[in-house]
């Protein structure tokens, strides 16, 4: 199906880095959806696997806008590349590893017209390893099932330590609320998205979805893994800087909730992550094979996107 030639209702953006092995999935998941009225822009951060090269064929699609950016080293700089190109009233981030459910755009459309005021809607997602394997099934939003005001919704965020909301591809935004917001915020790049959604919420409502409709990948390549040491301090720094900005959301007792848990889940993350080291590892694309990487930086984490 193809989006009509007028102004979009939807701009899905998708940052690449280094993707080659997950790709054609993400892209296959958007472009196959039930709502029709999108666009695609992809957005490949000058990667090295053969991401930008899988991805010539789908330019073809005429929904499909693809961009080259110079590698910066931060995730943000790609993510608004591809989002400063979007033209829909409404966005949706989808990282390159990641993919949506075929009716994510339709449900998630439907419940932002549905709500007036809404100006993020968000559903619950599974958490997948490298190789497809599930480690949680329909995961987030605890107590963010239905229409949330905006600044209920990011109390209970910072209460919980974490990100309830879930990554980019379980949210749909309204893209002028988020350009009113400055963009992607990566002042503490491990909570990149969730600082982001913080600054959207202040504008208005969130509306969740209790049904997964989007899959998370979770490997050792991912950015946040990364940053497993510094994400403690990064995560009760965001909440002060929220404290700081709207104190009259947050009390001392939230923060302080906020930061004990913040400080048990960087822990008890980190423990999973070396847990499961081999299934996390991303599988290796035909470039890769024909030319290996030095040892040492095959060991070393990437910053993708």
């Amino acid at each position: 199906m193809k989006a009509s030639a007028a102004t979009p209702t939807v701009s899905v953006v998708v940052p690449t880095y280094n993707s080659a092995a997950f790709v054609r999935a993400t892209m296959s998941s958007i472009l196959n959806q039930t709502f029709s009225d999108f666009e695609l822009i992809v957005s490949d951060h000058s990667s090295t696997d053969g991401t930008w090269e899988i991805l010539q064929p789908y330019a073809a699609d005429p929904r499909v806008t693809l961009l080259r950016l110079a590698r910066t080293g931060k995730p943000e700089d790609n993510w608004d590349n591809a989002t400063h190109a979007a033209s829909g009233a409404y966005l949706k981030l989808v990282c390159g590893d990641d993919v949506i459910a075929p009716t994510c755009l339709e449900r998630q459309v439907e419940a932002m017209r549905a709500n007036p005021g809404t100006v993020m809607v968000a559903s619950r997602r599974d958490v997948v390893t490298a190789s497809g394997d599930v480690l949680l099934s329909s995961w987030g939003l605890p107590n963010l099932v239905g229409p949330v005001d905006g600044a209920r919704a990011i109390r209970q965020a910072v209460r919980s330590g974490t990100n309830p909301f879930g990554e980019p591809a379980c949210v749909l935004l309204d893209r002028q609320s988020l350009a009113i917001a400055g963009g992607w915020d990566g002042s503490f790049s491990y909570v990149l998205d969730q600082h982001t959604y913080a600054r959207v919420l202040a504008q208005g409502h969130f509306f969740g979805i209790g049904d997964s409709l989007a899959t998370f990948r979770l490997s050792a390549s991912q950015w946040s893994h990364a940053l497993a040491r510094s994400q403690y301090r990064q995560v009760v720094d965001f909440h002060r800087s929220i404290a700081q900005e709207h104190p009259d959301w947050l009390t001392q007792g939230d923060l302080m909730r906020g930061r004990a848990r913040a400080k048990i889940l960087a822990y008890a993350r980190r423990l999973a992550y070396f847990s499961m080291a081999r299934k996390l590892k991303t599988p290796l694309t035909p470039i890769e094979i024909e030319n290996p990487a030095p040892v040492a930086l095959q060991r070393a984490p990437s910053v993708t996107n």
